[in-house]
């Protein structure tokens, strides 16, 4: 079979690579299409590896169609399945468990499935488990045009929550406006901080956090909840600890890639019983930038570099 495979200076180039050999109880996966993620570009720089048992290859996510399938399995052979990969996605064909597999959401297309699970699997966890979201409460969702900002917005308006992002410029304000954001902030006009302080919110997802991170917790509510999943600002930053114990503010550090299949898999269920019909009924809809073919990954990779996208950037495999 053919993946993408990072070269020594990091170039990438679809080649001949063996064929994965599934374990006793996985299924084998024919991809139709994948998507692109900001940690595949952190892989692609040697900054993210992929966890144990799982193919070096880049992508975490995709569509396609399910080739073998073990006696037992929740899966036949021909099932169109959408799945959440710990690596392996930029390829023709990948073995994974098949707890971290669940039908297609209704009336999508290959390309459309394969955008959703790693933004929603994250979001899910994070909002729904990590921070406990209720109908009502306000969150803060940082980067609201980037793919997971999308679906936490669309998320967190599906469970009953105000939204209150930030984007950077008016093209991306816009953007969120449509998606149902209460409160957008313009990061390049406006102090997110000092708009929190007037805005105060009870769950905020952060792939941000850096200096600003201690000034934006005190405008969080008592017994709030600020998970950061990503330090995409910076590591360091100064927090007033007697006011915020004294709230009973919760700071959660969370990551999807280094959970269990098990939890994985609780995840991937969640969706596929509440959210992936929002889907299907025209509550919710994907969103894509573009969709390239699997031989123009370099592209691909350029236009989340340069933060062009509104949506989430998919490769079409076959």
């Amino acid at each position: 079979m053919r993946a993408i495979v990072v070269k020594s200076d990091q170039s990438l180039q679809w080649q001949e690579v063996p064929e994965p050999k599934p374990k006793a109880n996985e299924i084998l996966l024919e991809i139709h299409a994948t998507a692109v993620n900001r940690a595949d570009l952190m892989q692609r720089a040697g900054n993210y590896p992929p966890p144990p048992d799982w193919p070096e290859w880049l992508g975490l996510e995709a569509a396609g169609v399910v080739k073998s399938a073990p006696q037992g399995s929740p899966w036949q052979v021909g099932d169109q399945v959408c799945a959440l990969l710990g690596g392996g996605g930029y390829a023709e064909l990948v073995a994974l468990p098949p707890e971290l597999a669940c039908a297609m959401p209704k009336g999508l297309n290959m390309q459309e499935a394969a955008s959703l699970p790693e933004a929603y699997a994250t979001a899910w966890l994070n909002l729904c488990i990590e921070a406990e979201l209720q109908a009502g409460e306000t969150v803060f969702v940082q980067a609201g045009a980037s793919g997971l900002g999308i679906a936490a917005i669309q998320l967190a308006k599906l469970l009953g929550a105000k939204v209150v992002t930030s984007v950077g410029g008016t093209r991306k304000a816009e953007f969120v406006r449509n998606l149902g954001a209460d409160l957008i902030i313009n990061h390049h006009e406006q102090n997110i901080a000092e708009v929190l302080a007037e805005n105060p919110v009870d769950v905020a997802l952060d792939c941000v956090a850096g200096p600003e991170l201690g000034a934006c917790l005190k405008s969080l509510k008592r017994n709030g909840r600020w998970v950061i999943i990503a330090t995409l600002g910076g590591s360091v930053s100064e927090i007033d600890m007697n006011d915020f114990f004294r709230r009973g503010a919760r700071i959660i550090g969370s990551t999807l890639r280094s959970r269990s299949n098990a939890v994985k898999g609780k995840v991937m269920a969640a969706l596929e019983k509440h959210v992936w019909p929002a889907f299907s009924d025209g509550r919710l809809k994907p969103c894509l930038h573009a969709v390239l073919p699997i031989s123009a990954a370099t592209e691909a990779h350029e236009i989340l570099q340069q933060r062009q996208n509104l949506g989430k950037v998919v490769l079409k495999v076959k």
